[in-house]
């Protein structure tokens, strides 16, 4: 069968590979939707933390059940399914406190390990889910607006509050438009003003740009700030001065990952009584609270899908999608079969 992997950065490869058969608890998947996010680019661009090549990518997937092996029961051939691409080890003090998406030996499938860009893929049936009621493109998007629930979920937001999103892209938007349905009121924050109006047609939420966002948030707000502020940049500059438009004791959660060190002032952090918070990828609940949303109908995914390609283009594509003139929100790979 065929597979796409990056064998280092900047260039990708399509190769093939023997097919595999499931073994007891696991599951052969037929995938039809491969997401594309940020992890998969900065990966192919050479800046990913956690990462080494050669490696497949792929971890946003829609995928079709074609064969299970003994022991698994939930599934059956033919179901259209969804992966939870964070394979922990149940053992370590978070998995035992309910915590495996940030499990001590965490393995992201598609980043320390071989991911989903390819025609099929084989998994422990323990990670895979039945959907029903979703096409294939739409659950490829559960994982990412995952990601944007977990965050939301850390923050243990309440209608009403003010939030402001830094970052106007997939994962900053996910968080938007779940922050809006959940009864909150937003502000997204980016450089580029394509991105913005973006926000603001697709999602319906109040944007600004980040050279004049604290007097914006503050005219909003009436002077109080944001309660909550999401960083879904990664970006070390907006990682370390999103606190600035966050209100005496707020949260400020980091969605995003950078590199390298972040240095941030004691005095303003302190000030503030600040509650600082990582948001590490996603559990099975926060896939749920995503599946429901989802068949609500009020996510525009039509829109989100901003670039769709069939797989066999994929590696001719790629690099063009790390260029900001394409316009890239979330592309997408589909394969027939």
């Amino acid at each position: 069968m065929q597979a796409i992997i990056c064998q280092e950065p900047g260039r990708l490869e399509k190769i093939e590979i023997a097919d595999s058969i499931p073994g007891p608890g696991q599951v052969l998947l037929q995938i039809k939707a491969i997401g594309i996010c940020g992890t998969d680019l900065h990966a192919y661009a050479g800046n990913q933390a956690y990462f080494t090549y050669p490696r497949i990518l792929g971890h946003e997937l829609g995928a079709r059940v074609l064969e299970v092996g003994n022991g698994v029961d939930h599934l059956k051939s033919g179901d259209k399914a969804v992966i939870l691409p964070y394979f922990s080890c149940g053992k370590c003090i978070a998995c035992r406190n309910g915590q495996p998406n940030c499990c001590q030996k965490l393995n992201v499938f598609g980043v320390h390990s071989d991911g989903g860009m390819k025609e099929k893929i084989v998994v422990d049936a323990v990670y895979v889910r039945q959907i029903v009621g979703l096409e294939f493109e739409e659950i490829a998007l559960i994982e990412p607006l995952a990601i944007g629930a977990h965050a939301l979920s850390r923050a243990s937001l309440r209608p009403g509050e003010w939030i402001v999103v830094v970052g106007c892209g997939p994962i900053g938007l996910g968080i938007m438009a779940q922050a809006l349905h959940a009864g909150c009121k937003v502000i997204g924050v980016d450089v580029v003003e394509s991105r913005l109006n973006f926000a603001k047609e697709a999602f319906g939420v109040l944007t600004v740009p980040a050279d004049r966002a604290i007097a914006y948030i503050k005219e909003q707000t009436g002077g109080d700030l944001a309660t909550a502020v999401f960083d879904a940049t990664g970006y070390k500059p907006a990682l370390e001065t999103g606190i600035e438009y966050m209100a005496h004791g707020g949260r400020y959660v980091l969605v995003g990952l950078s590199k390298g060190d972040l240095c941030f002032s004691h005095p303003a952090i302190h000030a503030k009584e600040t509650t600082i918070l990582c948001s590490r990828n996603a559990t099975w609940l926060d896939f749920d609270k995503v599946i429901a949303y989802l068949k609500t109908g009020g996510f525009p995914a039509s829109k989100y899908i901003s670039h769709q390609v069939p797989f066999e283009h994929v590696v001719d594509t790629f690099a063009d999608w790390l260029d900001p003139e394409a316009g890239v929100i979330k592309a997408m790979a589909t394969l027939n079969g």
